[in-house]
């Protein structure tokens, strides 16, 4: 896998216990990615700012500030980039609160390499790092979605989506005027089973009402008891 120009994609591992950082750097150069590392919350966000990463590999507990901040920091310059959290705290809450916090994907540890890199690929196929496929074009009224260039416009205007918003967002285009349930988002777009913690899904359906319908006649509607529904 590269990018769409053919570059390497580029992952930022940060942990501080070196001995992780050691074998996910190891594993992720065997993918043909450039890597570089950081073992605390600082350091973590400059390395960020200079290195440019397609995806950050963040443990939730670092020195400094905590692997939440590290987020909200590197999305605030790079709203694309893809974070899969990597942490000891497996309870529900704690995954729940790292999606709903914005990231992408988690996984606990202990882990199997093999997982994380298959986490790393399908996060990276989301947000478009993978090579071009199709090209296909999805449209709802006025709004417009390009899967190839990863771009979402209304009314002729660009949006700036992150991934997860993105795969939200295509879901619902892919089935307009269907009423999707927040098990079957929650499902189709995280691949977990959060415990019926639907609240991640009506976090993100706000997130795209503010970007999507804010100051515009809407298209994501609310089905009260059963789900959301995008329709013109």
């Amino acid at each position: 896998m590269t990018r769409p120009d053919g570059a390497p994609i580029r992952v930022l591992v940060v942990d501080d216990e070196p001995d992780i950082v050691e074998v996910l750097e190891e594993v992720l150069r065997q993918e043909g990615w450039e890597v570089r590392s950081a073992g605390d919350g600082p350091s973590a966000v400059r390395a960020a700012d200079g290195f440019r990463p397609d995806a950050v590999v963040l443990d939730v507990m670092l020195p400094g500030f905590d692997g939440l901040e590290v987020m909200r920091r590197v999305r605030r310059d790079a709203p694309e980039v893809c974070v899969l959290f990597l942490t000891a705290r497996d309870a529900v809450e704690d995954r729940v609160a790292g999606i709903t916090a914005g990231g992408d994907d988690y996984v606990t540890k202990p882990f199997s390499l093999d997982e994380v890199v298959a986490r790393l690929r399908g996060l990276l196929r989301r947000a478009g790092m993978a090579r071009a496929g199709n090209g296909s074009r999805l449209v709802v009224g006025d709004l417009v979605m390009d899967e190839e260039a990863r771009e979402v416009t209304r009314g002729g205007t660009l949006i700036d989506l992150t991934p997860t918003e993105f795969e939200l967002l295509r879901l619902l285009m892919c089935n307009p005027r269907v009423v999707l349930s927040k098990a079957r988002i929650l499902d189709d777009v995280w691949s977990y089973d959060f415990g019926g913690q639907a609240h991640v899904v009506e976090l993100y359906i706000s997130y795209l009402r503010k970007k999507i319908d804010a100051g515009r006649v809407p298209l994501i509607h609310t089905v009260r008891g059963v789900g959301y529904v995008l329709k013109p």
